[in-house]
């Protein structure tokens, strides 16, 4: 893709970088990118997978890689509360896209109540037109008010587990700001459990796990075949646990 014009056009390990025996770079998707390096699609990539399988690292990583805070929101933000992030960012190199949009947010669902703080203490300049107080709304209304006021700009968009705080219908919301973003031609990668969020068309969907990373369909996900199978006969597994 050489005249490709999205935000990150290509992943893969930094100059001089090995892999090596140490965390993250064990955990097989994290191994696959640093030796074969991840092409990156426009408009939205899913990385769907069991906990522990790399996609929130994976995120996170190529959040901070692109410039954004480990603790999420926009390139101009620098939230800071306790650094838990991997140090898998400083052995990345991302290939930019001509003409790509520097802008971009990472929305990362476990510190969005410290992010929510940090914009109350940095609001937005005068005249700019006033956002919602954040921490007097629900954590679903907080993630849908965030998405509708922040997600405008064409840029690069990180999002990591966003359905944690949101119900059917919210997840059925953030699949069109998705879309939304991809036709305005900005760019997403989105690690999700949502089978809801994960099933939107024309998006790639890369499942993360024991093989590494590998492209698939959304019919063919694990997690999708786990959930109909689930919803269709919920006492074949509960029985197991109760």
């Amino acid at each position: 893709m050489p005249f490709a014009t999205q935000p990150v056009r290509r992943v893969a390990a930094a100059e001089g970088i090995r892999v090596s025996r140490r965390w993250p770079h064990t955990i097989p998707a994290v191994h696959q990118l640093l030796t074969d390096g991840l092409d990156l699609e426009p408009g939205v990539t899913f990385l769907v997978g069991e906990n522990g399988t790399g996609k929130s690292t994976l995120v996170e990583a190529i959040a901070v890689a692109f410039g954004l805070s480990p603790e999420g929101g926009s390139t101009g933000a620098r939230l800071t509360t306790r650094a838990t992030e991997s140090s898998l960012a400083a052995d990345l190199r991302l290939t930019r896209g001509v003409g790509g949009k520097r802008a971009g947010f990472f929305l990362r669902a476990e510190t969005m109540h410290g992010f929510y703080s940090y914009l109350e203490r940095n609001p937005k300049p005068p005249g700019a037109p006033p956002e919602p107080v954040f921490h007097e709304l629900s954590h679903g209304e907080s993630f849908l008010s965030l998405i509708n006021d922040r997600f405008t700009r064409q840029g690069f968009y990180c999002l990591d587990e966003p359905e944690s705080a949101l119900s059917f219908s919210s997840s059925l919301a953030v699949v069109g700001v998705l879309n939304r973003l991809a036709e305005s031609g900005s760019q997403v990668l989105c690690a999700t459990h949502s089978p809801v969020i994960a099933a939107l068309p024309g998006a790639t969907i890369l499942e993360t796990g024991a093989w590494g990373i590998r492209r698939t369909t959304w019919d063919d996900l694990q997690l999708v075949q786990n959930w109909k199978a689930y919803l269709q006969t919920p006492e074949r597994y509960l029985r197991h646990v109760l």
